[in-house]
């Protein structure tokens, strides 16, 4: 079994590297735009798990990323059987202060290269009538959120897309998984160490290592959707009725943070 990972190099990607290589015994494509680190990454996981491991450095967020790896595939003759779509970026910024560039690079790889590449290797696994394809969103998909609206508009796409596939693959034995996990337990968000701990304990936020194997063990067993925690869960359809008083609220106390 290969599988190709995207934003391998680091992070929750990283995680899904090595647990699919200690705990499914799979070779690995590791993809990202950080080429020493994933150089270093393919050979740790190699001689660590006893699996091959394949670095391919790429900018996912061109516009011609998803068809050049794919073509770079074919030409190699690696058959792709477990696709993570995992690379992403985050920022928080007022959208009119943000410049054209940074929105474009979200939206290119939060939107058309995952979009295509489920697209490219999502046909080949059909013809097969074998494959995996998970898909990261949030539960920002469901937020009107000052500073993160291109963000979570792309996370919307990743989430309502992955679901619509999952039936339109589902008869070629094709499954697709799409992930949306409130905060991910890193220092991401600037916590202190006591909150951090709160979070994770009242399941709010989750750990990347045990966000990971139960993704993959959702992917694995051909579930839809999930989103982790049970307050996570509960709260989920009230983020779609937000009173608007509360949005400007937090638009006041998070203005000092829009850069």
């Amino acid at each position: 079994m290969l599988s190709l990972v995207t934003g391998a190099s680091s992070g929750i990607g990283l995680q899904y590297a090595t647990q699919l290589a200690r705990d499914y015994h799979s070779d690995l494509l590791l993809v990202s735009n950080q080429k020493e680190e994933l150089e270093q990454v393919a050979k740790d996981l190699a001689a660590t798990y006893n699996v091959t491991t394949i670095a391919r450095y790429a900018d996912l967020s061109l516009p011609d990323a998803a068809e050049t790896l794919y073509e770079w595939c074919k030409k190699e003759g690696l058959e792709v059987e477990v696709l993570i779509n995992n690379a992403g970026v985050f920022f928080f910024n007022k959208y009119c202060e943000t410049s054209l560039k940074r929105i474009e690079l979200m939206l290119q790889l939060h939107v058309m290269t995952v979009a295509k590449l489920t697209r490219l290797f999502g046909e080949d696994m059909c013809a097969r009538r074998r494959g995996y394809i998970l898909n990261m969103s949030s539960m920002s998909a469901w937020m009107a959120m000052p500073g993160i609206q291109t963000y979570n508009a792309s996370k919307a796409f990743i989430y309502n897309f992955s679901k619509s596939l999952w039936y339109e693959f589902k008869p070629y034995n094709v499954h697709i998984t799409v992930m949306a996990p409130g905060a991910v337990d890193t220092g991401l968000f600037g916590l202190a160490p006591n909150l951090r701990k709160l979070a994770v304990a009242l399941t709010v936020s989750i750990p990347p290592e045990k966000l990971v194997k139960r993704a993959l063990k959702k992917l694995f067993k051909g579930k839809k959707a999930d989103t982790p925690g049970f307050l996570n869960w509960l709260f989920t359809p009230l983020l779609k009725h937000t009173p608007d008083w509360v949005l400007f609220f937090a638009q006041k106390k998070l203005a000092p943070f829009m850069h």
